[in-house]
């Protein structure tokens, strides 16, 4: 069947958009204000108003059969007449608001007025966009009625420019679905439990559920993901994959995996997205039509790009993006997002799934495909997410701010002032260092949104002021407040932080499983996947899912490979000062032989103490610097070579704990000292008190499965294929205990108890 699956903001996009990109500053409080009279409108008609309605729309047009689907704001019954309503906020003056003054407004709200007289076999229908002037609070209200043969007209209007390249998109289709049937795994034969972990994926996908897998090293995790993933495609069970990562030694895992599928004429799109500081091919990132010629005219030529990089590539790598860009002359970014629409395979960081601030919204606020999620490396989306739900507010930033604009611009410093005072009222209150408030004062909410406002009609007006950045800047961290701030509930925490002289006014996000467990609905079926998800009930807990399937699958490796020793020293904070001796001279017996080691410490204090004790002599001892740029990091790495003997200080947790892969004689051993447990915070405190109080593991949630999880992927270094060989030297006594003892790899068969005199 010829069926073309597309949303209506999809649809009206591609026929209609022209013009520029002009991302100069126009306010991002928006959204919200919009979100806001959105619910005061819905609620004012009252009974007979339904809100968010969801319209879908079946045509079969010259041979090809659309399925379009969009949600309109509300629906208005009065009696037997019906008005389809659409919201727009605004910060034009309405007065210069007509009937089409914003063709794609009307456009959309037309195809739901036609879709709603189609379902329901009327011959008229009232169509109302409401305009929301965000200033002024004003309200406008444009009505026009039409018949439904000239909406089927306007409508099929649409269909039929966008039927050229729905004929090209179904033609492709077919020749992927038909590659896709004879796809064979790449390899001659599966690895121990990669054919399961693959079942295991299918099976997932196919009933459209949540799996949490651990699959040790070796197994093969992103092709025993990606291969039963791509197979669901041609059987109908999801649309489009999505790949999320959390750094980009792992993307390459995945486009290299897709490049091992697809060695013939493999016809499925694959697109890697690129950060748009890296893929800007303009002198400088400014997307505006006075400083970037790619964004003056971008939508007048990017379906050209569109069509022409969808006929002749399938592998839409940033190298072929940037090419294409500099042919149709249009921003690579966008360009970027728009091809991932018609992509098969996005392959990106985690953030334009999960981030409130980043995730794709054209994809997950307006989806008509079955998505799949595969969230690699899984265990780093614990502590990820709460980043992503958390923020703070600086004292310091704030007074900066107002002292820079001074009396030039009262009005903003009278706002800035009230927030200030706000946060400093609570100084008096902060024992130590911190302050944790009962709940989040909507008034103080309320100073932060009018500063907003204050600050965008500034943003908007003084853009050769010397002092915009700092504005700038200060916005961006009160929008992102706001923001957060609509999460708020019991899984957060209001704090007041003293640190290096300034204090913030934090929401710390201590359990996003709230959060999440509506995130996890954008997509049909999501895999996560690690080496390291021990206990998996602990990540299916904090990652919101609700009803999953586990599989927990050991390691294809000879657990002979492996000699894994404990040392049964204290490293506890207490006792560290009086250890410090002792575990340097473990340490330098451990590395008194030929070889490459990585001795890594719970802290960059930990370390440089011991490093500065460690007797050098002729060795060949190196030791990590904080903040290490990409080429550093490659530098570092590039030390480890077969037949020399290097000693490597590193930190635990840090960029060489995981996702590095030291083949062979490059890496023989690692020894880990502590448990790992992450540094004593109020943050990981709260986290323990929440947890206690809803399953008394708190101190498990917040210390030990964290810590436990680092030491397991610093391990997991040595054995990287079927030959290498190595040991694992661990240096504290906790390892010879539960709970410590029993969330070690089920691997490690033979752990030797190493006395120390």
């Amino acid at each position: 069947m010829k069926e073309i699956k597309l949303s209506v903001h999809s649809l009206i996009d591609f026929v209609m958009r022209s013009g520029d990109i002009d991302n100069t500053f126009t306010g991002v409080s928006r959204m919200r204000e919009g979100q806001k009279i959105h619910k005061k409108l819905q609620r004012e008609y009252g009974r007979d108003y339904e809100s968010e309605v969801t319209l879908k729309n079946i045509t079969k047009y010259k041979e090809i059969t659309f399925l379009v689907e969009g949600r309109a704001d509300g629906i208005f019954h009065r009696g037997e007449e019906v008005l389809i309503d659409e919201i727009k906020s605004t910060t034009r003056s309405l007065d210069d608001l007509k009937y089409n003054s914003n063709p794609l407004h009307w456009a959309q709200a037309k195809c739901y007025g036609y879709f709603y007289c189609v379902e329901k076999e009327i011959s008229e229908i009232e169509i109302q966009i409401t305009y929301f002037q965000v200033e002024t609070k004003e309200i406008k209200q444009i009505v026009e009625k039409f018949n439904v043969d000239e909406l089927e007209k306007f409508y099929l209007n649409l269909l039929d420019i966008y039927l050229d390249f729905s004929i090209m998109i179904l033609n492709f289709k077919k020749l992927r679905d038909m590659d896709i049937e004879n796809l064979k795994f790449p390899f001659p034969d599966y690895r121990k439990g990669q054919r399961e972990m693959a079942v295991a994926v299918y099976r997932t996908i196919e009933e459209g559920k949540v799996l949490f897998a651990e699959a040790p090293t070796g197994i093969g995790k992103t092709i025993s993901t990606l291969f039963p993933a791509i197979k669901s495609i041609s059987s109908g069970f999801t649309d489009k994959i999505f790949y999320l990562t959390a750094r980009s030694t792992t993307k390459e895992a995945a486009n290299n995996a897709v490049e091992n599928l697809s060695k013939e004429n493999f016809h499925f799109k694959t697109l890697t997205l690129t950060a748009k500081e890296k893929i800007c091919i303009n002198e400088s990132v400014k997307c505006n039509p006075n400083d970037c010629p790619y964004a003056k005219g971008h939508f007048d030529r990017v379906n050209d790009a569109i069509i022409d990089i969808y006929e002749n590539e399938v592998d839409l790598t940033m190298e072929k993006i940037v090419e294409y860009s500099q042919k149709y002359i249009v921003c690579p970014m966008e360009f970027q997002l728009d091809m991932a629409i018609y992509s098969d395979l996005v392959i990106c960081d985690y953030n334009y799934a999960f981030d409130p601030n980043v995730y794709l919204r054209r994809f997950f606020e307006d989806s008509v495909e079955k998505y799949t999620f595969l969230i690699d490396e899984s265990h780093n989306l614990v502590d990820r997410s709460r980043e992503m739900y958390s923020c703070e507010l600086s004292l310091n930033k704030i007074e900066r701010t107002m002292e820079v604009l001074e009396e030039n611009y009262f009005k903003i410093n009278d706002r800035l002032k009230v927030v200030s005072e706000e946060i400093k009222k609570h100084i008096d209150g902060i024992r130590g260092n911190h302050l944790v408030l009962n709940n989040l004062d909507e008034e103080f909410l309320n100073e932060i949104l009018i500063s907003i406002r204050l600050m965008e009609r500034f943003l908007v007006s003084k853009k050769d002021n010397e002092f915009y950045e700092d504005v700038l800047d200060l916005y961006f961290d009160f929008s992102k407040f706001i923001k957060i701030s609509d999460y708020y509930g019991e899984n957060y925490s209001v704090l007041i932080l003293k640190e290096d002289e300034d204090v913030f006014f934090k929401l710390f996000c201590i359990d996003t499983a709230p959060i999440f467990k509506y995130i996890l609905k954008r997509a049909e079926a999501s895999i996560f996947f690690s080496a390291t998800l021990s206990p998996m009930e602990f990540y299916g807990d904090v990652l919101g899912a609700e009803d999953y399937y586990k599989l927990r699958l050991t390691s294809p490796f000879n657990p002979d490979n492996l000699k894994v020793g404990v040392v049964p020293i204290s490293t506890r904070y207490q006792h560290r000062e009086q250890n410090y001796g002792k575990i340097t001279e473990v340490l330098e017996n451990y590395t008194n032989r030929k070889g490459n080691f990585m001795l890594f410490f719970p802290s960059y204090k930990f370390m440089e103490t011991v490093y500065n004790k460690f007797h050098k002599n002729t060795k060949n001892v190196v030791c990590q610097k904080s903040d290490l740029r990409e080429v550093e990091r490659r530098e570092f790495l590039d030390k480890f070579k077969e037949g020399e003997s290097l000693i490597a200080f590193v930190v635990l947790g840090g960029v060489f704990s995981e996702g590095i892969d030291l083949i062979g004689e490059r890496l023989n051993g690692v020894a880990i000292v502590s448990v790992g447990l992450p540094g004593i915070s109020i943050e990981r405190n709260l986290i323990k008190d929440y947890y206690n109080k809803k399953s008394s593991r708190g101190f498990e949630y917040s210390y030990i499965y964290p810590g436990i999880n680092k030491v397991s992927q610093a391990a997991g270094r040595v054995i990287r294929s079927s030959e290498d060989r190595g040991s694992v030297l661990l240096i504290d006594d906790r390892f010879l205990y539960q709970p410590y003892r029993n969330l070690l790899p089920k691997s490690w068969k033979k752990i030797k108890r190493i006395k120390y005199n």
